[in-house]
């Protein structure tokens, strides 16, 4: 499922994933606690995140149940960024992204390990 997410929606997003299916009065709660957001600001993005089929609301007590998972926000995000600013070309979003880091052998290995899956189960044309 592609939905862009905006900065303010991951917040409300983030307390979904990491709670599951919560009221928005708690999520409210937590981001009143977390970044001083009151009531109105939470409700309106919730009311949005529903409208975009992120959320799904439920009743009794305005229950949200997140629909959409953080990796398919991850992986959305990182296409229209390798979109936006490289054209697509992943070896330069990838070069670009990586340099300067210093990886470990585990990440190099786990890096190699996803090229080879994505090589054989990619179009060898």
């Amino acid at each position: 499922m592609n939905i862009k997410v905006f900065d303010s929606e991951l917040k409300v997003m983030e307390v979904l994933w990491s709670e599951g299916e919560v009221t928005a009065s708690y999520i409210t709660k937590i981001l009143k606690e977390e970044i001083g957001w009151n009531i109105n600001t939470t409700y309106t993005i919730i009311k949005k995140l529903v409208a975009k089929g992120a959320i799904e609301r439920r009743e009794p007590k305005f229950k949200c149940i997140p629909l959409i998972t953080k990796e398919q926000v991850q992986k959305y995000e990182a296409r229209e960024l390798g979109d936006k600013l490289f054209a697509g070309d992943s070896d330069i979003f990838l070069s670009a992204f990586l340099d300067g880091k210093k990886l470990s052998k585990k990440e190099i290995t786990r890096m190699k390990e996803l090229i080879e899956h994505l090589s054989d189960n990619g179009d060898e044309s």
